[in-house]
């Protein structure tokens, strides 16, 4: 079976934090790399050769001599902000003669799960369409987009529910347990952020000197920019507190990592005792990892996954004060996350069976060629604020690359 993935970095690929910068490896957020990894991981059976790609600017007259499948595994891309790479796709699409699965498609809406009708809709309705002509069904995040299809014309019979491939990075398998019985001042917290959110901020500045052990990891392209130059990104937005400078204190006080790739995003966190915050897929790396994490929820495409999984969640108010770390842990249940995840399991054993699709957990099959093949790579550590990172080439190469941009009206590089 010689399939074709969607995603942005093959998981073997070692790639340098400069190249991650300028190229964007990431596609913006190192989370993109979770779930891409997770459906390479379980695809990757004994008759399997998987090839990755963006799916951008490709012939599908050579698609469809070189490949039999084309996978892919999307995140919230039901959104305005995808449209056009929908549309790119949907064109793909419609010249392949090979079968195409969508993993995990979520829609955009806020946490009342309403996603109002926009111009969006025919957009969603072309790539739905061409993607039912060349397979079983689509899978989806959780119910909240199940219910949007449904608005635009796709029934239960074609939308099969199956959250997230990175949940099932290890198939059947997710174990979570609580290595400490209540969040201390010695607790060793992860905190995952989303630094545009106006209530992040304060929160974070709260939690860092409560949690003298608080550790921000960051995921997003902007902070990787900030911590390997010293700068945030111009013109983004940069809401009062959030950790967009090196003045604040999780920057300040080199309390913050950013793990530019699952393998040792994985390793680091196994060491701490809770994760938080409102990045879906820094939570449910550290569940992989074992690690008690609950979702501060701020919209749809978290909390329906947090839903659907049956992760602990809080929506996240807008005013955060008297939200604490502690107060979060002890509320939070993981009973349902674990003894639900076999079930959730074969939802998603099910839709692939439907769809043509293998997996490393079927009788014979096993996942020990991609671990041991991953093993072997040597990925960078956590990017952190003060390391030599770039070279003086880089280094150079980055300061032409800014004055550029700020020449150009658009602010784009060309």
């Amino acid at each position: 079976m010689r399939i074709l993935m969607r995603a942005h970095k093959n998981p073997f690929r070692v790639v340098g934090p400069f190249h991650h910068l300028t190229r964007d490896v990431i596609g913006g957020n190192v989370g993109n790399l979770v779930f891409s990894q997770a459906a390479y991981r379980l695809l990757s059976t004994r008759d399997a050769t998987i090839t990755t790609s963006k799916l951008i600017g490709l012939d599908p007259a050579i698609l469809n001599d070189r490949h039999d499948q084309v996978v892919v595994p999307l995140a919230n891309a039901f959104r305005p902000g995808f449209a056009d790479e929908l549309r790119a796709m949907t064109e793909l699409i419609r010249g392949l003669s090979i079968p195409v699965v969508v993993l995990g498609v979520g829609a955009q809406a806020w946490t009342n799960g309403k996603v109002p009708a926009t111009a969006l809709d025919a957009v969603v309705t072309a790539f739905v369409k061409a993607v039912l002509e060349r397979s079983a069904s689509i899978g989806v995040r959780g119910e909240i987009t199940a219910t949007y299809l449904k608005r635009l014309g796709f029934g239960d019979d074609v939308v099969d529910v199956i959250g997230c491939p990175s949940m099932f990075m290890r198939g059947p398998d997710l174990a979570v347990t609580r290595k400490v019985d209540e969040i201390t001042t010695e607790s060793r917290v992860s905190l995952n952020i989303s630094p545009y959110l106006r209530a992040i901020g304060p929160f974070s500045v709260d939690q860092a000197k409560r949690y003298p052990r608080l550790m921000y990891t960051a995921q997003d392209r902007n902070t990787l920019e900030l911590l390997l130059t010293g700068q945030y990104p111009t013109g983004v937005s940069r809401p009062p507190d959030s950790p967009t400078s090196l003045d604040h204190p999780l920057l300040a006080q080199n309390r913050t990592r950013l793990c530019l790739d699952p393998a040792t995003w994985l390793t680091y966190l196994r060491d701490f005792d809770f994760s938080l915050g409102t990045r879906i897929h820094g939570n449910i790396t550290a569940l992989l990892a074992g690690v008690p994490a609950m979702v501060l929820a701020h919209d749809s495409r978290t909390l329906e996954l947090a839903d659907y999984h049956e992760i602990p969640r809080h929506v996240l108010p807008a005013n955060p004060e008297g939200l604490d770390a502690a107060a979060l842990y002890a509320s939070a249940d993981w009973g349902p996350t674990v003894a639900g995840h076999a079930e959730r399991w074969g939802a998603m054993a099910r839709f692939l069976d439907r769809n043509g699709l293998r997996h490393v957990y079927l009788p014979g099959e096993s996942p020990h060629g991609f671990d041991s093949r991953l093993a072997r790579r040597h990925f960078p550590p956590p990017v952190q604020v003060g390391g030599t990172w770039l070279t003086r080439r880089e280094v150079s190469l980055w300061q032409w690359v800014r004055r550029r941009r700020a020449t150009e009206p658009d602010g784009s590089t060309a």
